[in-house]
C-alpha cells in the first residue's frame, strides 16, 4: 500500500518508498478523537530558492514518480510544490504527507496540475529561456503564472513546446474563460475509471515530457573549475592542505560539518567519507551543482546549497515566520565548520569585518572551526584589494587572532608551501 495518511486512516510504510517520503508513525489517535503523527527528522531543513537547477528537477521528478505509484494504489497527491520537498543529503525527500488523499476512480483531472506547472515548471522554463535566477522564486510562494512569462516570449516562442503547452494556451483559455464568467470549466466531471486512468497517466507523461526539455546541460562558470585552474595552489599545496584537513577530521570525529565557500566540493566529500553529515554552501550555482551530482552519484551524505555566508537566505513569508532564515536553522547546528579559501573573499570582497565573522561562525558552530588565513602577500588577495592594499592594511595574521581569539582557542596550525596557514580553532566554551 501507498504509505499515505488521509483523516484518521493510517497506512504504513512500505520498502518501495520509504526513502523518498519521511517516515511516519502514528502518536496517538484514532480513538483519542485527533490523529498525530511522528515524522522522521531531516538534518537540515532548506527552501527550493537555495536549490541548484538540478535540485530542482530532481524534486519534480520525484513528485511525479509518487504520484503515479499512488494512482496505482488508489491515491493520489492533491498538493505539489517544491515546497513539500526536503533534502536528505543530496536525495529529495517528500515530508508533506498529508498532501496525498484517496483517488476518486472516476476523476480524470489531476488537481495539483496547475500547481507543479506554476512551481516547479515556469521557474525552470524561467531561468532557461530568460536567465530569471531560481532564487527569485523566493517572494513567489505558488511560483509564477503563466501570464508572467507570456509578454516576454517571442510570437514564434509562443507556439513551440512546451511553451505553447505551458504559456500560451493557458493564457488564451483564461483570457476566454473570463469573458464567459458563466460558462467555467467542470473539473468534477466523472468518466469511467479505465478512462480517468488513462487520462491521469498521459497527463504526468505529458509533464515528465515537458519537465525533460527544460532540463539545462552543465555550464562552465567563473568558479565551476576553480580547483583545477587555480594557479596560486601547486600540487604540494593542495597535498599539504589535504592532508591536515583530513588529520584533523579524523581527529575531532565531526557528526555535522557544515562546509562554507565548498565550491565544488572537494573537502565535503573528504569531511563525508570519514563519516559526517555535509552541509555546503557555495554562491556560485554551476559549482554547487557539479557538488551535488557527485554526492548524489557517489550516495555521500552531503547536502550542496547556493547559499552565500555573507548575504544568508532571509527569513519570508507572513511576518517573516513561514520561513526560517539560513542563519536561524544553522546556529549550534555544526560541530565543526570548514571555511576554506573563503575568508579573504568576505573581507575584501564583501567588507565583512573580522571580528563579526569570528562571532557568526561561533554562533555556528558548536565547538570546531577549521580555517584558511590567506596573507596579504598573497597573489588572491592582490587581486581582490584592486589596488586599495592601504584600505586593508590592518589585515594581518595578528588581527585575524586577534578577532578569533575571543571566541576560540588554537588547537593547531599548519603552514602552507605558498604561504596560507591552516588553523584548528575550539570554541572556548566547550573546551574541557
Amino acid at each position: 500500500a501507498f504509505p499515505l495518511i488521509r483523516g484518521s486512516e493510517a497506512v504504513q510504510t512500505t520498502g518501495t518508498t520509504s526513502k523518498r517520503m519521511c517516515k511516519t508513525c502514528v502518536i496517538s489517535g484514532p480513538e483519542t478523537g485527533d490523529l498525530i503523527l511522528g515524522h522522521q527528522r531531516i538534518d537540515f531543513p532548506t527552501y527550493p530558492w537555495e536549490w541548484t537547477p538540478d535540485q530542482w528537477h530532481a524534486a519534480a521528478e520525484l513528485t511525479l514518480n509518487l504520484c503515479e505509484e499512488a494512482i496505482a494504489d488508489g491515491w493520489i497527491l492533491k498538493d505539489a510544490t517544491p515546497l513539500n520537498i526536503l533534502f536528505d543529503g543530496p536525495n529529495p525527500v517528500l515530508v508533506d504527507v498529508l498532501s496525498a488523499e484517496r483517488r476518486n476512480p472516476g476523476q480524470p483531472v489531476w488537481m495539483a496540475y496547475a500547481q507543479f506547472v506554476r512551481t516547479f515548471l515556469l521557474p525552470l522554463m524561467a531561468r532557461q529561456r530568460f536567465g530569471w535566477p531560481l532564487q527569485s522564486v523566493l517572494n513567489r510562494r505558488d511560483g509564477y503564472e503563466p501570464d508572467d512569462l507570456y509578454p516576454h516570449l517571442s510570437l514564434r516562442q509562443r507556439w513551440q513546446y512546451p511553451f505553447r503547452s505551458l504559456v500560451t494556451l493557458p493564457v488564451l483559455l483564461n483570457r476566454r474563460q473570463n469573458k464567459n464568467i458563466d460558462r467555467q470549466p467542470d473539473y468534477h466531471r466523472e468518466v469511467s475509471a479505465e478512462v480517468a486512468d488513462a487520462m491521469l497517466h498521459h497527463t504526468l507523461r505529458s509533464l515528465r515530457k515537458a519537465l525533460k526539455a527544460l532540463r539545462c546541460s552543465p555550464q562552465a562558470s567563473r568558479w565551476s573549475s576553480y580547483t583545477k585552474t587555480a594557479a596560486h595552489y601547486s600540487e604540494q599545496d593542495h597535498d599539504a592542505k589535504m592532508q591536515f584537513v583530513k588529520a584533523e577530521l579524523a581527529l575531532c570525529s565531526p557528526r555535522h560539518v557544515l562546509d562554507v565557500g565548498a565550491n565544488t566540493g572537494r573537502y565535503s566529500r573528504l569531511a563525508a567519507s570519514l563519516g559526517a553529515s555535509v552541509v555546503a554552501w557555495d554562491s556560485d550555482t554551476e559549482a554547487t551543482s557539479e557538488n551535488w551530482r557527485l554526492a548524489r552519484d557517489q550516495q555521500l551524505n552531503i547536502l550542496p546549497l547556493v547559499a552565500d555566508f555573507a548575504r544568508p537566505t532571509p527569513a519570508v513569508g507572513w511576518c517573516n515566520q513561514e520561513s526560517l532564515s539560513l542563519i536561524e536553522r544553522s546556529e549550534q547546528r555544526f560541530d565543526c565548520i570548514l571555511m576554506l579559501g573563503i575568508l579573504h573573499h568576505l573581507l575584501l570582497s564583501d567588507q565583512i569585518p573580522l571580528a563579526m565573522i569570528a562571532e557568526l561562525t561561533a554562533r555556528i558552530t558548536r565547538r570546531w572551526l577549521l580555517i584558511e588565513w590567506i596573507p596579504a602577500t598573497d597573489s588572491q588577495f592582490i587581486s581582490l584589494c584592486r589596488g586599495r592594499e592601504a584600505l586593508y592594511s590592518h589585515l594581518s595574521q595578528d588581527a585575524f587572532l586577534q578577532a578569533f581569539s575571543k571566541h576560540f582557542t588554537v588547537r593547531k596550525q599548519s603552514g602552507l608551501p605558498n604561504q596560507r596557514t591552516l588553523w584548528m580553532l575550539e570554541k572556548q566554551e566547550t573546551r574541557a
